[in-house]
Formats: structure tokens, sequence, C-alpha cells
């Protein structure tokens, strides 16, 4: 199964790095909860950084069961999507001192896509900017009108600069296994990853924006005009 998720062992590599990491974090707080009065905080803490790491794990689980067409394409609202990652990340970005901005500016309102998965790509691209971005900076979230008449959906970070050599590989379709990513170690790789390979099941297109002072991803997605509820 590794070999057919992720290709190559460097990859199964930068995955269980990065699955390593909640849990050091968790064992880290678990060891400080005899020294704590207060244990309310460290236990939200605790929490919060488990179901971080559950949803990684779904989600390579999703990744692996893409080839079963299992997945329904259907009208999907993305401003309600952004609205609830935020809603699930707020304590994670709070305990990191991370501010979280929004921008809605598109005039088509619903893309064609899945549910499940365009929540996971905005989830982890906000993790990402989460963990490169400077205390203090603001992320934004932002959904806008793109060329061609489709939806832009994507989050704007202030961290470090993305290497060239990932930035061509994003912009030439396809993130082709999880890696480790110079100036931003430890996390990015994993989540881009995910994002990939469900932008390319909905059919999207993955981009990203060097910016002198941060990063901007995004996934490009085509407009429905039909009804939803989503």
């Amino acid at each position: 199964m590794e070999s057919e998720v992720f290709g190559v062992d460097s990859g199964v590599i930068t995955v269980a790095h990065e699955l390593k990491a909640p849990l050091t974090i968790l064992r880290q707080l678990a060891l400080s909860l005899e020294f704590e009065q207060d244990i309310s905080e460290i236990s939200e803490r605790m929490v919060a950084t488990s179901e971080r790491a559950l949803r990684q794990v779904n989600d390579l689980v999703k990744v692996a069961r893409l080839s079963d067409a299992m997945f329904e394409m259907e009208p999907v609202n993305p401003r309600r999507i952004c609205d609830d990652v935020i809603l699930e990340l707020n304590s994670l970005f709070r305990f990191n001192r991370r501010e979280v901005r929004v921008d809605y500016r598109n005039r088509e309102k619903l893309v064609v896509g899945n549910k499940d998965l365009l929540y996971s790509v905005v989830y982890n691209f906000c993790l990402n900017a989460m963990n490169y971005g400077g205390e203090e900076l603001p992320s934004e979230i932002f959904v806008r009108d793109a060329r061609g008449g489709s939806v832009r959906v994507g989050v704007r970070d202030f961290g470090p600069a993305i290497p060239t050599k990932v930035w061509r590989e994003i912009r030439e379709g396809f993130v082709k296994k999880p890696m480790e990513i110079a100036m931003r170690p430890g996390s990015s790789g994993l989540g881009l990853y995910i994002a990939a390979k469900f932008i390319d099941y909905m059919h999207g297109k993955f981009g990203l924006v060097r910016h002198k002072d941060g990063t901007s991803f995004y996934v490009d997605l085509g407009p429905s005009r039909q009804m939803s509820w989503l």
C-alpha cells in the first residue's frame, strides 16, 4: 500500500516524520499535566492536536481510495467550506497566536467539487499557513473569481519563501509525493501532497503565488449554477 500511495521511500519517511510530530506534542502535554493546577487549556490543546493527527490519517485513507470513485462531484458552496474549516481550526490558531482573516469576493457562489475533499484542501492550506506564518501575523482565506470563469479558493500566509523547485512542480500540475520543503521544514509537504491529490480528482487547478512576504496556495474550480443546500 505504501508504494502505491507514496511511490518512493522518501515520501514514506516524510509522512512518518509528520505523523510523529503531533504524537510528540501529545506526549509533552501529557507530561505537563501534573504540574498544572488548571488543566482545562492543556486538555483542550491535547484534543485539538489529536483531532489534527486523526484528520491527516483519514485524508491519507481517502487518497488511497480515490481510485474507487466513491467521492461524488456536486455543487459546493466554497464560502461555507472555508467558514467550517475556520471554526474547526479556531482553537489551534488561538494556541499558536495566529489570526485568520477572510476575503470573499466571488460572484459565482457554487463550484463543482466534492464537499469533503475541498474541505481537506482548505484545511491543509490553513495548517500550512499556521505552521509557517510568524507569530501575530495573519493568514487570509479567500474565495475569488479567476480567469475563465472559475472560482479560486485559497489561503495566503506570511511565511518564508517557497523554493523554486516546489513552485515549478505545483505550477506544472502535480505534487508527486510528500516532501520536506526547504525554508519550511516539518509539515507542509504532506498537506500539499494530499491537497494535490484531491484537487486532481476534482479536476481543479492547483497553483501558488509567491509574494515578497509569503505565499498564496489556491485551487481553481469550475462554477456550478445548479441550486444546492450545501
